[in-house]
């Protein structure tokens, strides 16, 4: 992310976790295969940034989680 100038603290704050939850994701993906590991990183999604989005009233977040663990579920539930 070279924008030519130094990150803002916000920017910075965004980029890092923006990082770790692409960590997060490609472990879960090694560990337990590709639709599993996506299923277990939207579940952490949900349990991390679902509660503070709650506190902060948008649910349309959540809705929008829901939907991607529905997507992977109906993919093995059938």
């Amino acid at each position: 992310m070279n924008v030519g100038r130094p990150l803002t603290r916000a920017e910075r704050k965004k980029y890092n976790r923006a990082e770790h939850e692409r960590k997060i994701k490609q472990d879960l993906i090694a560990k337990h295969g590709q639709d599993l590991g996506t299923f277990y990183y939207w579940l952490r999604i949900m349990t991390i940034r679902g509660t503070q989005k709650f506190r902060e009233g948008d649910t349309a977040f959540i809705r929008d989680v829901a939907r991607a663990l529905e997507n992977v579920y109906s993919r093995h539930a059938g």
